[in-house]
């Protein structure tokens, strides 16, 4: 394992890399009906994004604000509300090494970026391959996500990188529960009936 990556050793309840799916519990706000990657979790917080809800800004929009030069190799894609946190602050959650300024790493396989330079790269056409690009982020204090799980607010899963880079937005949580083996869709919000 590189030097780079030794700081990824968790505990063993750490939800880093994980899906958190928002149940029926959450039944209004922000949260309802989100699916949320969770880029950071440990006896202090958790920090996540929330991938399946859009804003009506595209990210041609957000980089020609940004003063940005765009390239005709740049995709015009949607902008995520990554969640209720920092709202005008950017994040890019993508595939590969955090060779970035502001890289962090989330796995093995996946980091968090909240620098400019990978919107310039992307917007060159330069960036990489698999991303996702996200305004504000969720976060919860310590024990915080913990207690919002005993009341049945969350299910966890594993991330399927596929889901996130592969599925249509409005298709994440749908997607994420048939990991699960569930249709989110059917959950009730009182718990012991079918």
């Amino acid at each position: 394992m590189s030097d780079q990556h030794a700081n990824l050793s968790q505990s063993p309840h750490s939800l880093r890399g994980h899906f958190l799916l928002a149940t029926p519990v959450i039944g209004s706000g922000f949260f309802n009906r989100s699916l949320t990657y969770l880029c950071h979790h440990d006896e202090q917080g958790a920090m996540g994004i929330v991938v399946n809800h859009c804003l009506d800004i595209g990210l041609n929009d957000m980089l020609t604000h940004l003063e940005i030069d765009i390239s005709s190799a740049c995709p015009d894609t949607s902008i995520l509300a990554g969640g209720p946190v920092a709202t005008d602050h950017g994040f890019v959650l993508h595939r590969g090494e955090p060779h970035w300024e502001g890289s962090q790493p989330v796995t093995d396989e996946m980091s968090l970026t909240g620098s400019r330079d990978i919107l310039c790269a992307i917007a060159a056409g330069e960036g990489p391959e698999d991303y996702l690009v996200a305004l504000g982020y969720a976060g919860w204090s310590a024990g915080q996500l913990e207690a919002e799980m005993t009341e049945n607010s969350w299910l966890t899963v594993q991330a399927d990188p596929d889901i996130l880079f592969r599925s249509a937005v409005e298709e994440r949580l749908t997607a994420a529960g048939r990991q699960l083996g569930i249709d989110i869709d059917l959950l009730s919000t009182e718990s012991g009936h079918a």
